[in-house]
Protein backbone atom coordinates (compact mmCIF):
# COMPACT_ATOMS: atom_id res chain seq x y z
CA UNK A 1 0.00 0.00 0.00
CA UNK A 2 1.33 3.55 -1.24
CA UNK A 3 1.68 5.99 1.43
CA UNK A 4 -0.82 8.07 -0.94
CA UNK A 5 -3.79 5.72 -0.58
CA UNK A 6 -3.01 4.54 3.54
CA UNK A 7 -3.45 8.74 3.45
CA UNK A 8 -6.59 9.00 1.78
CA UNK A 9 -7.92 5.95 3.96
CA UNK A 10 -7.21 7.38 7.08
CA UNK A 11 -8.72 10.77 5.95
CA UNK A 12 -12.02 8.83 5.00
CA UNK A 13 -11.94 7.35 8.17
CA UNK A 14 -11.70 10.05 9.94
CA UNK A 15 -14.14 12.25 8.49
CA UNK A 16 -16.43 9.87 8.74
CA UNK A 17 -16.03 9.09 12.22
CA UNK A 18 -16.24 13.31 12.39
CA UNK A 19 -19.50 13.19 10.22
CA UNK A 20 -21.28 10.59 12.69
CA UNK A 21 -19.84 12.01 15.99
CA UNK A 22 -21.28 15.89 14.45
CA UNK A 23 -24.61 14.52 13.95
CA UNK A 24 -25.09 12.22 17.80
CA UNK A 25 -23.95 16.02 19.03
CA UNK A 26 -26.03 18.23 16.87
CA UNK A 27 -29.27 15.67 18.02
CA UNK A 28 -28.13 15.79 21.09
CA UNK A 29 -27.62 19.63 21.70
CA UNK A 30 -30.84 20.08 20.27
CA UNK A 31 -33.18 17.22 21.37
CA UNK A 32 -36.73 18.75 22.73
CA UNK A 33 -37.97 17.53 26.19
CA UNK A 34 -41.94 17.66 26.39
CA UNK A 35 -42.97 18.55 29.39
CA UNK A 36 -47.30 18.50 29.77
CA UNK A 37 -47.67 20.98 32.64
CA UNK A 38 -49.99 20.04 35.56
CA UNK A 39 -53.39 21.69 35.52
CA UNK A 40 -51.95 23.28 38.76
CA UNK A 41 -49.38 24.99 36.89
CA UNK A 42 -50.97 28.67 36.66
CA UNK A 43 -47.65 30.36 34.90
CA UNK A 44 -44.73 29.43 32.91
CA UNK A 45 -42.07 32.47 32.92
CA UNK A 46 -38.18 32.63 31.19
CA UNK A 47 -35.66 32.80 33.61
CA UNK A 48 -34.64 35.80 31.81
CA UNK A 49 -37.82 37.96 33.28
CA UNK A 50 -35.62 38.45 36.15
CA UNK A 51 -32.60 38.88 34.61
CA UNK A 52 -32.80 40.21 31.16
CA UNK A 53 -29.02 39.39 31.18
CA UNK A 54 -29.23 35.99 30.29
CA UNK A 55 -32.15 36.56 27.55
CA UNK A 56 -31.92 34.20 24.38
CA UNK A 57 -28.97 31.97 25.86
CA UNK A 58 -28.39 28.51 26.79
CA UNK A 59 -29.38 29.04 30.12
CA UNK A 60 -32.45 30.97 29.70
CA UNK A 61 -34.89 28.05 31.29
CA UNK A 62 -38.38 27.62 32.11
CA UNK A 63 -39.71 28.81 35.46
CA UNK A 64 -43.13 27.00 36.42
CA UNK A 65 -45.26 28.46 38.98
CA UNK A 66 -48.07 27.02 40.99
CA UNK A 67 -50.30 29.17 42.39
CA UNK A 68 -52.18 27.26 45.47
CA UNK A 69 -56.00 28.17 46.34
CA UNK A 70 -55.23 29.58 49.29
CA UNK A 71 -51.75 31.92 50.15
CA UNK A 72 -48.53 30.74 51.94
CA UNK A 73 -44.93 30.38 52.10
CA UNK A 74 -43.23 30.11 48.39
CA UNK A 75 -41.07 27.18 47.98
CA UNK A 76 -38.17 26.81 44.85
CA UNK A 77 -37.43 23.23 43.30
CA UNK A 78 -33.65 23.67 41.28
CA UNK A 79 -33.64 20.53 39.14
CA UNK A 80 -30.59 20.08 36.71
CA UNK A 81 -27.95 22.21 38.64
CA UNK A 82 -25.85 18.76 37.44
CA UNK A 83 -27.79 17.12 34.99
CA UNK A 84 -26.16 14.19 35.19
CA UNK A 85 -27.47 13.65 38.44
CA UNK A 86 -30.56 13.16 37.02
CA UNK A 87 -33.11 11.68 39.34
CA UNK A 88 -33.28 15.55 40.87
CA UNK A 89 -34.35 16.80 37.28
CA UNK A 90 -36.70 13.71 37.26
CA UNK A 91 -37.86 14.30 40.65
CA UNK A 92 -38.54 17.68 40.01
CA UNK A 93 -40.43 16.79 36.50
CA UNK A 94 -43.13 15.03 38.48
CA UNK A 95 -43.89 18.18 40.74
CA UNK A 96 -43.83 19.92 37.12
CA UNK A 97 -46.49 17.17 35.51
CA UNK A 98 -48.48 16.03 38.49
CA UNK A 99 -48.35 18.92 41.29
CA UNK A 100 -51.82 20.68 42.52
CA UNK A 101 -50.75 23.54 45.12
CA UNK A 102 -53.97 23.88 48.14
CA UNK A 103 -51.96 26.14 50.35
CA UNK A 104 -48.91 28.61 49.11
CA UNK A 105 -46.85 28.76 46.07
CA UNK A 106 -44.47 26.18 44.67
CA UNK A 107 -41.60 27.59 41.87
CA UNK A 108 -40.56 24.79 39.99
CA UNK A 109 -36.73 24.39 37.69
CA UNK A 110 -36.15 21.55 35.65
CA UNK A 111 -33.07 22.77 33.80
CA UNK A 112 -31.36 25.16 36.22
CA UNK A 113 -28.03 24.76 34.49
CA UNK A 114 -29.71 23.99 30.57
CA UNK A 115 -26.30 24.85 29.04
CA UNK A 116 -24.65 21.50 30.76
CA UNK A 117 -27.78 19.37 29.75
CA UNK A 118 -26.11 19.73 25.92
CA UNK A 119 -22.39 18.62 26.25
CA UNK A 120 -20.99 14.86 28.46
CA UNK A 121 -18.34 14.91 30.30
CA UNK A 122 -15.10 14.61 27.84
CA UNK A 123 -13.32 11.18 28.30
CA UNK A 124 -16.33 9.72 30.29
CA UNK A 125 -18.07 7.85 27.88
CA UNK A 126 -21.33 9.30 29.05
CA UNK A 127 -24.26 8.29 26.49
CA UNK A 128 -26.01 11.91 25.40
CA UNK A 129 -29.76 10.72 26.65
CA UNK A 130 -31.56 8.07 28.43
CA UNK A 131 -35.15 6.62 27.81
CA UNK A 132 -37.98 6.48 30.82
CA UNK A 133 -40.66 3.89 29.96
CA UNK A 134 -43.99 4.64 30.70
CA UNK A 135 -47.48 3.28 29.75
CA UNK A 136 -47.53 5.24 26.37
CA UNK A 137 -44.10 4.76 25.31
CA UNK A 138 -40.58 5.92 26.20
CA UNK A 139 -39.68 9.58 27.06
CA UNK A 140 -36.09 10.59 25.97
CA UNK A 141 -34.18 13.32 28.20
CA UNK A 142 -30.83 14.68 27.70
CA UNK A 143 -28.14 13.68 30.09
CA UNK A 144 -25.80 16.48 30.28
CA UNK A 145 -22.65 16.58 32.39
CA UNK A 146 -21.75 18.58 35.68
CA UNK A 147 -20.50 21.54 34.10
CA UNK A 148 -22.01 24.77 31.36
CA UNK A 149 -21.51 23.32 27.61
CA UNK A 150 -17.79 25.18 27.10
CA UNK A 151 -19.58 26.00 23.57
CA UNK A 152 -21.64 28.40 25.54
CA UNK A 153 -18.73 29.67 27.98
CA UNK A 154 -15.27 29.55 27.22
CA UNK A 155 -12.19 29.64 28.00
CA UNK A 156 -11.76 28.49 31.65
CA UNK A 157 -9.10 30.15 33.58
CA UNK A 158 -6.43 28.81 34.85
CA UNK A 159 -7.82 29.50 38.79
CA UNK A 160 -11.45 30.27 38.93
CA UNK A 161 -11.84 33.41 41.82
CA UNK A 162 -15.33 32.95 43.31
CA UNK A 163 -17.04 36.39 43.09
CA UNK A 164 -17.85 37.69 46.13
CA UNK A 165 -15.66 35.96 48.43
CA UNK A 166 -12.64 35.69 46.96
CA UNK A 167 -12.02 31.82 47.45
CA UNK A 168 -9.75 29.98 44.84
CA UNK A 169 -11.13 26.82 43.25
CA UNK A 170 -10.98 24.67 40.61
CA UNK A 171 -10.61 26.38 37.17
CA UNK A 172 -13.37 24.23 35.74
CA UNK A 173 -15.74 25.12 38.38
CA UNK A 174 -16.18 28.62 36.37
CA UNK A 175 -18.92 26.20 34.72
CA UNK A 176 -20.25 24.57 37.68
CA UNK A 177 -23.55 26.38 39.07
CA UNK A 178 -23.36 24.81 42.56
CA UNK A 179 -19.98 26.84 42.58
CA UNK A 180 -20.93 30.33 41.14
CA UNK A 181 -23.55 31.36 43.32
CA UNK A 182 -24.23 33.88 44.29
CA UNK A 183 -23.25 35.45 40.87
CA UNK A 184 -22.60 38.32 39.42
CA UNK A 185 -24.37 40.53 36.47
CA UNK A 186 -21.58 41.14 34.13
CA UNK A 187 -19.90 37.38 35.03
CA UNK A 188 -19.46 34.64 33.07
CA UNK A 189 -22.88 33.03 31.68
CA UNK A 190 -22.91 30.11 35.01
CA UNK A 191 -22.41 33.21 37.26
CA UNK A 192 -24.99 35.65 35.33
CA UNK A 193 -27.50 32.23 35.79
CA UNK A 194 -27.10 32.24 39.51
CA UNK A 195 -27.31 35.93 39.43
CA UNK A 196 -30.99 35.51 37.26
CA UNK A 197 -31.84 32.63 39.58
CA UNK A 198 -31.04 35.18 42.85
CA UNK A 199 -33.04 37.43 41.28
CA UNK A 200 -35.95 35.44 41.24
CA UNK A 201 -35.61 34.73 44.76
CA UNK A 202 -35.91 37.60 46.08
CA UNK A 203 -38.50 39.09 43.36
CA UNK A 204 -40.79 36.42 44.11
CA UNK A 205 -39.86 36.31 47.84
CA UNK A 206 -39.15 32.77 47.87
CA UNK A 207 -39.12 31.48 51.59
CA UNK A 208 -37.64 28.07 50.99
CA UNK A 209 -35.21 26.84 48.35
CA UNK A 210 -34.52 23.07 47.79
CA UNK A 211 -31.64 21.81 45.37
CA UNK A 212 -31.93 18.50 44.13
CA UNK A 213 -28.61 16.46 43.61
CA UNK A 214 -26.75 13.12 43.02
CA UNK A 215 -23.92 11.68 44.87
CA UNK A 216 -21.43 8.87 44.10
CA UNK A 217 -21.27 6.86 46.87
CA UNK A 218 -17.58 7.65 47.41
CA UNK A 219 -18.50 10.91 48.28
CA UNK A 220 -19.04 11.43 52.08
CA UNK A 221 -22.01 13.82 51.57
CA UNK A 222 -24.49 11.29 50.58
CA UNK A 223 -28.33 10.18 51.62
CA UNK A 224 -28.35 13.46 53.28
CA UNK A 225 -29.93 17.11 53.57
CA UNK A 226 -27.04 19.99 53.52
CA UNK A 227 -28.84 22.74 54.99
CA UNK A 228 -27.99 26.46 56.02
CA UNK A 229 -28.55 27.83 59.47
CA UNK A 230 -31.61 29.72 58.91
CA UNK A 231 -33.21 25.77 57.70
CA UNK A 232 -31.43 23.70 60.43
CA UNK A 233 -34.26 22.95 62.19
CA UNK A 234 -36.49 22.11 59.37
CA UNK A 235 -34.02 19.85 58.78
CA UNK A 236 -33.02 17.76 61.64
CA UNK A 237 -37.34 17.20 61.92
CA UNK A 238 -37.74 16.17 58.18
CA UNK A 239 -34.20 14.19 58.28
CA UNK A 240 -35.55 12.59 61.36
CA UNK A 241 -39.18 11.32 60.04
CA UNK A 242 -38.03 10.34 56.41
CA UNK A 243 -35.89 7.54 57.90
CA UNK A 244 -38.53 6.72 60.63
CA UNK A 245 -41.58 6.40 58.60
CA UNK A 246 -40.33 6.45 54.60
CA UNK A 247 -37.80 3.27 54.61
CA UNK A 248 -34.76 4.89 53.89
CA UNK A 249 -31.83 6.84 55.92
CA UNK A 250 -31.58 10.56 55.29
CA UNK A 251 -29.10 12.49 56.94
CA UNK A 252 -28.33 15.85 57.70
CA UNK A 253 -25.15 18.43 57.68
CA UNK A 254 -24.38 21.64 58.07
CA UNK A 255 -23.95 24.06 55.05
CA UNK A 256 -19.67 24.51 55.42
CA UNK A 257 -19.29 28.33 56.15
CA UNK A 258 -16.07 28.81 54.45
CA UNK A 259 -16.74 26.88 51.10
CA UNK A 260 -18.24 29.19 48.98
CA UNK A 261 -20.34 28.97 45.80
CA UNK A 262 -23.17 26.62 46.82
CA UNK A 263 -26.27 27.10 46.68
CA UNK A 264 -26.81 26.03 50.22
CA UNK A 265 -25.08 28.36 51.59
CA UNK A 266 -24.87 31.83 49.20
CA UNK A 267 -28.77 31.79 48.94
CA UNK A 268 -29.03 31.43 52.54
CA UNK A 269 -26.62 34.62 53.00
CA UNK A 270 -27.63 36.63 50.05
CA UNK A 271 -31.58 36.73 50.30
CA UNK A 272 -34.37 36.19 52.84
CA UNK A 273 -34.78 32.49 51.53
CA UNK A 274 -33.53 29.32 53.61
CA UNK A 275 -31.88 26.80 51.24
CA UNK A 276 -31.40 23.04 51.32
CA UNK A 277 -29.61 20.26 49.42
CA UNK A 278 -30.69 16.96 49.08
CA UNK A 279 -28.39 13.97 47.74
CA UNK A 280 -29.27 10.75 46.60
CA UNK A 281 -27.14 7.70 45.68
CA UNK A 282 -26.07 7.37 42.05
CA UNK A 283 -23.60 4.46 41.35
CA UNK A 284 -23.04 6.01 37.96
CA UNK A 285 -20.75 8.64 38.95
CA UNK A 286 -18.44 6.29 41.33
CA UNK A 287 -15.01 6.15 40.10
CA UNK A 288 -14.69 2.65 40.40
CA UNK A 289 -17.83 1.96 38.09
CA UNK A 290 -17.66 -0.28 35.25
CA UNK A 291 -18.45 0.00 31.36
CA UNK A 292 -21.04 3.75 31.48
CA UNK A 293 -23.92 3.17 30.16
CA UNK A 294 -27.70 3.38 29.63
CA UNK A 295 -28.69 0.85 31.88
CA UNK A 296 -25.94 1.32 34.55
CA UNK A 297 -27.02 4.97 34.77
CA UNK A 298 -30.95 3.60 35.14
CA UNK A 299 -30.58 0.78 37.07
CA UNK A 300 -27.63 1.59 38.95
CA UNK A 301 -26.45 -1.73 39.11
CA UNK A 302 -22.86 -1.97 39.19
CA UNK A 303 -20.25 -4.97 40.41
CA UNK A 304 -17.22 -2.72 40.42
CA UNK A 305 -18.93 -0.50 42.99
CA UNK A 306 -20.27 -3.34 44.76
CA UNK A 307 -16.73 -4.49 45.03
CA UNK A 308 -15.76 -1.07 46.32
CA UNK A 309 -18.43 -1.68 48.89
CA UNK A 310 -16.78 -5.03 50.05
CA UNK A 311 -13.38 -3.16 50.95
CA UNK A 312 -14.95 -0.22 53.00
CA UNK A 313 -14.54 2.18 50.13
CA UNK A 314 -18.11 3.65 50.10
CA UNK A 315 -20.19 6.23 52.24
CA UNK A 316 -23.37 3.85 51.42
CA UNK A 317 -24.45 0.69 51.05
CA UNK A 318 -25.30 -1.37 47.44
CA UNK A 319 -26.06 -4.84 46.90
CA UNK A 320 -26.74 -6.90 43.59
CA UNK A 321 -30.19 -4.65 43.31
CA UNK A 322 -28.20 -1.96 42.21
CA UNK A 323 -30.11 2.07 42.87
CA UNK A 324 -32.96 2.10 40.07
CA UNK A 325 -33.45 5.48 39.14
CA UNK A 326 -37.53 4.67 41.00
CA UNK A 327 -35.47 4.55 44.19
CA UNK A 328 -33.24 7.33 43.50
CA UNK A 329 -36.43 10.02 42.28
CA UNK A 330 -38.99 8.62 45.38
CA UNK A 331 -36.30 9.59 47.98
CA UNK A 332 -36.66 12.81 46.34
CA UNK A 333 -40.07 13.68 46.07
CA UNK A 334 -40.55 12.12 49.62
CA UNK A 335 -37.55 14.63 51.02
CA UNK A 336 -39.97 17.34 49.17
CA UNK A 337 -43.30 16.25 50.14
CA UNK A 338 -41.74 15.60 53.89
CA UNK A 339 -40.40 19.24 53.91
CA UNK A 340 -43.84 20.92 52.82
CA UNK A 341 -45.57 19.31 55.67
CA UNK A 342 -42.87 19.81 58.46
CA UNK A 343 -42.10 23.46 57.04
CA UNK A 344 -46.45 23.74 57.56
CA UNK A 345 -45.92 22.43 60.99
CA UNK A 346 -43.45 24.73 62.21
CA UNK A 347 -45.35 27.47 60.58
CA UNK A 348 -48.77 27.05 60.08
CA UNK A 349 -49.16 31.09 59.51
CA UNK A 350 -47.11 29.99 56.18
CA UNK A 351 -48.43 26.86 54.74
CA UNK A 352 -47.40 24.41 52.16
CA UNK A 353 -49.66 22.14 51.17
CA UNK A 354 -49.40 20.18 47.79
CA UNK A 355 -51.07 17.07 46.32
CA UNK A 356 -50.83 14.35 43.49
CA UNK A 357 -47.58 14.23 43.90
CA UNK A 358 -45.94 10.51 44.95
CA UNK A 359 -44.16 9.42 47.51
CA UNK A 360 -41.36 6.94 47.16
CA UNK A 361 -42.91 3.83 48.35
CA UNK A 362 -45.68 4.53 45.20
CA UNK A 363 -42.88 5.52 42.68
CA UNK A 364 -40.79 2.41 43.62
CA UNK A 365 -44.09 0.44 43.31
CA UNK A 366 -45.09 1.75 39.85
CA UNK A 367 -42.05 3.41 38.30
CA UNK A 368 -41.70 6.54 37.63
CA UNK A 369 -42.84 6.36 33.98
CA UNK A 370 -46.06 5.96 35.09
CA UNK A 371 -46.45 9.35 36.22
CA UNK A 372 -45.03 11.33 32.79
CA UNK A 373 -47.87 12.81 30.81
CA UNK A 374 -48.53 11.69 27.21
CA UNK A 375 -47.90 14.73 25.23
CA UNK A 376 -49.78 13.29 22.58
CA UNK A 377 -53.12 13.66 24.24
CA UNK A 378 -52.08 16.74 26.35
CA UNK A 379 -54.81 20.00 26.11
CA UNK A 380 -54.28 22.57 24.17
CA UNK A 381 -50.98 25.33 25.80
CA UNK A 382 -49.95 22.95 28.22
CA UNK A 383 -47.08 21.58 26.26
CA UNK A 384 -43.92 23.40 26.98
CA UNK A 385 -40.11 22.34 26.44
CA UNK A 386 -37.20 22.25 27.58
Amino acid sequence: MTPLIRKLILGTAGLVLLVFSGISFYQSRRLKEPVVVSDGVTQVVRLSKYFSGIEASANDCNIYILEGKEPGATLCILGGTHPEEPAGRLAAWIFAENAFLQKGRLIVVLSANRSATTVTRVGGAYPPDFSIATSWGEQEFRLGDRWSNPLDQWPDPEVYIHYPSGQYLAYVDVRNLNRCWPGRANGTLTERTTYAFMEMIRKEKVDLVIDLHEAELQYPVISTIVTHEKAQDLAAIVSMTLTDMEGFKMGMEFSPRNLHGLSHREIGDFSEAASMLFEAPEPFLDATRGKTTREQLLTGKDDFVVQAGKHGLLFEKIDANGWPIDKRVGRHTSSVLQTMASWTEMHPEKPLVCDSVPRYADVVARGMGQYLRNPAVAKPGRIWYE
